[in-house]
């Protein structure tokens, strides 16, 4: 494995990371309009208040990742997505204002006004992660300087959008997972029964967006192709971990762990799908395709990657540390307190 491979399976860790962890951060949002008593929203928010924020740092260490070992692509990705990346940002933050506002008063209409704030931005930031990821995937338009010649709106076809719908798909059905994993009694019974829309509707969305994904992306019918065994023991290994969120759900109490785990595996399997059919390519030109940048001619020199990944062998334990001693620390069943959001 040369440098270059290393860095791109290091920034592909770190994203999986933060879409596994966060994922049902922006879930727990959608969801959070089809739960309409103020106490169980409060379980909701609380469910994932102190840890929201340690979430989003596999985020920023992931863009820093990418920034440091491959500058020419963080340049072409955040100069042709600004639009959608200011709207991503905006979204981040109403989200954060909204959690730490909302119980600050108790009149149902200041609390109703920051839940819909909460959904909203909630469900912007999962459909513009996944419209960012199927351009990567379907391809953008790049000149022979491999600057991104393209508009906000030629990013909204509808390929993207249709990844779009299936990432937030996939965070609600993260979401109710781990709300089931946080809950118990009634509520958790309800979530349980929820299981039945979300995890269907994530399924028929990820067998829809697999095979239009095959049909109509010429570059991602190549690398099937070219690596056939690889990619099909990915896909029937996430269909499967899929699979079994269901039928770990039906065995009742004492194996939501085991159902949120399935999720995770399937969050972690698909992102490992998009790597194996896009490598060693990072963003693909459209239509021209000489133009695409990869792991190599989009990398920094093979000095600065050696350098950086002595800090990444440093530094990465430590952001796992911190996350696993947050999940440690408030681990168990949500319980609700004067000092609760």
């Amino acid at each position: 494995m040369d440098l270059n491979t290393f860095w791109f399976l290091l920034v592909g860790v770190l994203f999986t990371g933060y879409a596994m962890l966060d994922g049902f951060d922006l879930g727990v949002g959608v969801l959070l309009p089809f739960e309409q008593g103020d106490e169980e929203r409060r379980v909701f928010l609380n469910a994932i208040g102190p840890i929201w924020d340690g979430n989003e740092v596999w985020l920023v260490t992931g863009g820093g990742a990418l920034f440091a070992a491959f500058p020419n692509v963080y340049a072409t990705v955040f100069s042709g997505f600004y639009d959608a990346f200011m709207l991503l940002l905006a979204a981040l933050i109403f989200r954060a204002v909204a959690i730490e506002f909302r119980s600050q008063q108790p009149e149902s209409g200041w609390r109703t006004t920051w839940d819909i704030a909460f959904s909203v931005s909630s469900l912007a930031s999962a459909l513009l992660i996944g419209v960012a990821l199927g351009n990567i995937v379907w391809g953008i338009p790049l000149d022979a300087n491999r600057d991104f010649s393209g508009s906000f709106l030629s990013l909204l076809h509808p390929y993207p959008l249709l990844v779009g719908i299936t990432a937030v798909a996939l965070f609600v059905m993260h979401a109710n997972l781990y709300l089931i994993l946080k809950t118990d009694g009634a509520l958790q019974e309800k979530l349980a029964r929820w299981t039945k829309r979300t995890v269907p509707a994530y399924l028929a969305c990820f067998l829809f967006l697999s095979v239009i994904t095959v049909w109509a992306c010429p570059h991602i019918k190549v690398a099937v192709s070219q690596r056939p065994w690889i990619l099909g023991t990915i896909f029937f290994v996430s269909l499967l971990v899929t699979l079994n969120i269901a039928h770990q759900v039906r065995k009742g109490p004492g194996h939501e762990g085991r159902a949120f785990l399935s999720s995770c595996l399937s969050l972690v399997t698909l992102m490992i799908l998009f790597g194996a059919s896009v490598y060693p390519n990072m963003v693909f030109s459209t239509p021209n395709v000489t133009d695409s940048l990869n792991i190599y001619n989009g990398a920094s020199t093979d000095k600065s990657l050696h350098f950086m990944a002595w800090v990444a062998i440093i530094g990465v334990p430590i952001v796992v540390a911190y996350t696993a001693t947050i999940y440690y620390v408030f681990r168990g069943k949500v319980t609700l307190t004067e000092r609760s959001y």
